[in-house]
């Protein structure tokens, strides 16, 4: 018998698709060579995140682009480089940061159309493999680095990037770690870990090491949990791909909402926006699409709009 209220389903409706013109037929031989299928539609979208302007940016890990989708739903292509660019935050200074699978952590000039590396080694060592990340209010930038780390191998990485330059590994014991962003108090860190199917929570010290953690929500079935976003009532909004489906829960964690898709059943990621930021920006990957759904609790404001 479940502990908590079956959530309420929603249908997800099609805000935006990537036109045909921008959908590839193949990938670089690297991609190729290493094992990885060719996109059905040819992209495979992730990194949403909007600009002061409201216009919301998104990445396509497969074939190094980016592009930056307006309120009418129209995309634009911004870059286009030899990386594997997944998530994607904005500076409150307008800098835009990529996590990059191949190459680390990148910046991002929208005006040029050119993508940079900031950091590509921790002490020396490269990293495994960055997925996501996420801003503080004091400009101190968490990020994943999950590489093919999981219950196989559960070695991945949570770094903190302070707003001063210096690089910290808080945890390395993640079995592929993913999405991730801060409570309203930011005093604790919640982390999507996709080979454990679980959002694990992460204290963090008044010296800002990472404390007792611990399981938060324990998912099932799907790939895993992915992206996530943070609601005003302290809720997590999470991408559940193979569920084809993002959930919302309260500050307890119990689950509110299944948002399904009607395209495919990989989701991978979700920005609040809109007017009032009570509508859920999601992406769904496979598809090259990006859903809405109204909710009634507006998004937390992110630290690009502060």
């Amino acid at each position: 018998m479940s502990l908590f209220a079956p959530p309420k389903l929603i249908e997800a409706e099609v805000f935006a698709e990537l036109p045909r013109k921008f959908r590839k037929k193949e990938m670089s031989p690297e991609r190729a060579v290493s094992g990885r299928s060719v996109p059905v539609h040819g992209c495979f979208l992730e990194g949403p995140s909007f600009d002061r302007e409201g216009n919301l940016y998104v990445t396509d890990i497969p074939y190094g682009r980016i592009f930056r989708v307006s309120r009418k739903g129209e995309f634009e292509l911004v870059a286009e480089y030899d990386g594997e660019p997944n998530g994607l935050k904005i500076h409150k200074d307008g800098r835009i940061f990529v996590a990059d699978y191949k190459n680390g952590l990148m910046l991002l000039d929208a005006k040029r159309g050119k993508v940079e590396p900031l950091i590509a080694r921790y002490n020396a060592e490269r990293f495994k493999g960055l997925n996501d990340l996420f801003f503080a209010s004091n400009g101190d930038l968490y990020f994943t680095d999950q590489g093919m780390t999981g219950l196989q191998d559960p070695t991945g990485r949570v770094y903190k990037l302070t707003a001063a330059g210096a690089l910290v590994k808080l945890i390395d014991c993640v079995p592929s770690p993913n999405g991730l962003t801060l409570d309203g108090k930011e005093t604790t860190l919640f982390l999507a870990v996709t080979r454990g199917n679980a959002i694990w929570r992460l204290p963090l010290l008044p010296d800002g090491a990472v404390s007792r953690t611990g399981i938060y929500i324990q998912m099932s079935g799907g790939r895993g949990p992915d992206g996530m976003a943070l609601d005003e009532n302290g809720g997590l909004a999470v991408a559940h791909p193979g569920m084809g489906a993002a959930w919302v829960f309260n500050h307890r964690g119990e689950p509110l909402y299944c948002i399904q898709s009607p395209k495919s059943d990989i989701v991978t990621n979700v920005a609040y926006g809109g007017a009032h930021r009570k509508t859920l920006y999601i992406v769904d990957s496979e598809a090259g699409c990006i859903l809405t759904a109204r909710l009634p609790t507006a998004g937390r404001i992110m630290y690009s709009h502060l």
